[in-house]
């Protein structure tokens, strides 16, 4: 049905020029003589014009405070916020309606509200005539703006003098908006019982889903509801609600909207007894962003409130079966933009003996062995390793520092791969005091993750093992990174963040390693292996399970443990959080997607083929003992060289100078051998053409030095 809204907004007096409603013009005669009384007096007052200005501009509702909505990716509803006087007043638009809803409502209430100005003079007519022949009201003849403004500036009582109010205000209002801005309004504002104001608020609390699709017993019983929305509140008068319920599905049987069958199952459906809470997916994601921009009333997050529901349904099941103190958090991140795609911060909000409302993914926790993956990454890097390597898992002893693996045993000679799979600690502890604590921490910190060191101390072996504390979302923000090929991207949880720039955590061979390792980790009892890049950990004291990993889209974090901190016997992250994880990726909306490819200067190799330095590990630094420490002397690391062109497009050999070490040396070009003179101090590379390339230098010990360059 279409409205010319514009003609009814150009005059400010009343017409009768309807699209519909007809009527002889005796009876239109009559209906002007019944409310004769209300335009003489109008009239007498100096006309409608003199009435708009001695009542002043209408309010149109735009200072009324509505609850603040936090939206999901799509629009739907995550949580909503009762106003500061503790109200649900949701903002509603006709579009977010049933359509039924809406022809049984101006069938009710307004059938020409489409076409008259405000005021609809036939129903005052009726209603003057039915009260001069009853002795009493039967019907008010207000229309829906009328009621609108009666809702946006209520009086204590009812006169004659508040209804000409109220009209007046109707036409006034009638004047600045158009229809559907009114009908908005209505949506928005009408009373449905205690402290639900608009339909939204009353389909949420009574029927737990918003009024896009009703049922007809469900449409009327919210027409019916804001006549008396006291009286007739169904959680408290369910009779009463029935009955007026029925009273307007018998008012509108005879327009023709309803088939007789529809009508008669909807006098079927019964009433809801009881209000429904409201929705609350990602309450911590939704305090966090009013908590950043409490004046917004609308937020739109990265969320997937779909995704988000499943997510906590999964976490509220795991935690009930681990135990009543137990409690589970899931961070879901999009590998490509950073965006948060899901966050369940506890099991259940409203849980005292699971601290529900503490949010465990910006809990600083220990990650156990969770950061292994970077120890190696960038060992792989310096060019200390290669996934084929053969490292020692044997008892070594660093001062007073003696690492043991968690099952207390040793596995004697391993390839790094092996060692990464299997979470051996030693071998990850000999990695990183070559590649230094300091440097890790930094390199971590540097990517955009805040880790935090007990206090008074210093960086030291132990951090590879978990002496470091580390939030659930910083993590899976790290290891989003590896499957990036070694740039992380800062999570974003708001859809109208502005992009931020990628932080480099690995070159893109080292990540590229890492995450092919960790692709071949054993899985899970009962779960299906080579498809998910994972890694687990376990705290010291059996207080932090961990599980994070990643496909080619996606990159999911687990954390389980007491919020408080207290150990748990047996709580290890293989056996309570990989489960967990890879059930997530089991409810991911689409299939699991394939790591990206092989990168530039990998090399693919097996331990036999690997150049000599590179076939085994030997660490330098072994009982305290240490050899003269390898050195590359030019290019220092960072320095831009301009190449010389020389021949065509062929440019000058660049120069490497390297001090100290154990010969023969082995050379490294962004990870790939070069042939060089045993012995030699001097050597020299023919670069490609301009851009960054890693150099690095190892020795026959193992030891090695690497630098990156610019080339202009």
């Amino acid at each position: 049905m279409s409205v010319d809204s514009g003609a009814a907004a150009s005059s400010p007096l009343p017409t009768l020029a309807y699209k519909g409603g007809g009527g002889s013009v005796r009876h239109r005669g009559l209906v002007i003589a019944a409310v004769g009384v209300v335009w003489v007096g109008a009239t007498i007052a100096g006309g409608v014009a003199g009435l708009f200005q001695a009542f002043g501009p209408a309010p149109l509702g735009r200072d009324i405070e509505l609850s603040a909505v936090v939206l999901d990716r799509e629009g739907k509803l995550l949580r909503p916020y009762t106003t500061r006087e503790g109200r649900w007043r949701l903002p509603a638009s006709p579009a977010q309606v049933d359509p039924r809803y809406l022809d049984m409502l101006l069938a009710y209430e307004d059938r020409r509200f489409w076409y008259h100005p405000g005021v609809d003079p036939l129903a005052l007519g009726r209603a003057a005539l039915q009260f001069i022949t009853h002795g009493r009201i039967v019907s008010g003849g207000s229309t829906l703006t009328m009621q609108v403004a009666r809702l946006i500036e209520p009086r204590p009582t009812r006169s004659l003098h508040v209804k000409l109010r109220e009209a007046v205000r109707a036409l006034q209002m009638e004047r600045m908006l158009n229809k559907d801005e009114i009908l908005r309004l209505y949506l928005t504002l009408a009373p449905f019982g205690g402290n639900l104001e608009g339909v939204r608020a009353a389909s949420l609390a009574y029927f737990g889903k918003e009024p896009r699709r009703l049922t007809l017993g469900e449409a009327a019983l919210l027409v019916a509801l804001p006549q008396s929305p006291e009286l007739r509140r169904p959680d408290r008068s369910p009779s009463i609600a029935k009955r007026a319920r029925d009273r307007v599905l018998d008012r509108v049987a005879g327009r023709g909207l309803f088939s007789d069958a529809e009508l008669a199952r909807a006098r079927q459906e019964p009433v809801p007894t009881s209000r429904k809470p409201m929705p609350l997916l990602a309450p911590h994601a939704a305090d966090d962003a009013m908590a950043d921009a409490p004046k917004e009333r609308v937020h739109q997050l990265t969320i997937d409130g779909e995704l988000q529901k499943s997510l906590e349904a999964l976490a509220r099941d795991r935690a009930k079966s681990l135990g009543p103190d137990m409690s589970v958090a899931i961070v879901v991140v999009d590998n490509g933009s950073g965006e948060v795609l899901a966050r369940v911060a506890s099991p259940d909000y409203f849980d005292l003996r699971r601290a529900g409302q503490v949010d465990l993914t910006h809990a600083v926790r220990s990650p156990g062995s969770a950061l292994k993956p970077f120890i190696y990454g960038l060992g792989f890097e310096d060019g200390l390793i290669h996934p084929e390597t053969l490292i020692e898992d044997r008892p070594i002893r660093y001062g007073s520092y003696a690492p043991k693996n968690f099952d207390l045993t040793f596995q004697g000679t391993v390839t790094v791969k092996r060692a990464l799979q299997l979470s051996l600690n030693v071998p990850a502890v000999a990695v990183l005091e070559e590649v230094g604590p300091s440097r890790l921490l930094a390199r971590l910190t540097q990517a955009g993750a805040s880790l935090v060191l007990p206090k008074s101390e210093a960086p030291g072996l132990a951090l590879g093992l978990g002496g470091i504390g580390v939030r659930l979302a910083d993590l899976t923000m790290l290891y989003a990174g590896l499957a990036r090929q070694g740039t992380v991207a800062p999570l974003v949880e708001r859809l109208d963040a502005a992009p931020s720039p990628a932080k480099r955590l690995l070159e893109p061979v080292a990540a590229w390693y890492v995450a092919k390792v960790l692709l071949g980790t054993p899985p899970p009892e009962n779960a299906a292996g080579g498809r998910i890049a994972f890694k687990t950990g376990t705290s010291y004291g059996y207080r932090d399970a961990w599980a994070l990993g990643f496909d080619g889209k996606r990159t999911i974090g687990v954390w389980v443990g007491r919020p408080d901190g207290v150990p748990v016997t047996g709580l290890v992250g293989r056996v309570a959080a990989a489960p967990i994880l890879f059930d997530a990726f089991g409810r991911m909306p689409q299939p699991l997607e394939p790591l990206p490819p092989q990168p530039k200067g990998a090399l693919i190799a097996t331990t036999a083929k690997l150049p000599p330095p590179l076939q085994r590990f030997s660490p330098h630094t072994v009982m305290g003992a240490a050899t003269t420490p390898l050195h590359i002397v030019f290019p220092p690391d960072g320095a831009s060289l301009e190449l010389s062109p020389h021949q065509g497009d062929a440019a000058d050999p660049v120069p490497i100078k390297v001090a100290g070490g154990t010969p023969p040396l082995t050379v490294l070009l962004d990870g790939m051998p070069l042939d060089t003179t045993r012995g030699a101090r001097t050597l020299f590379f023919a670069p490609e053409g301009p851009g960054f390339v890693r150099l690095t230098v190892t020795d026959a010990t193992g030891a090695a030095d690497s630098v990156l360059v610019r080339l202009q």
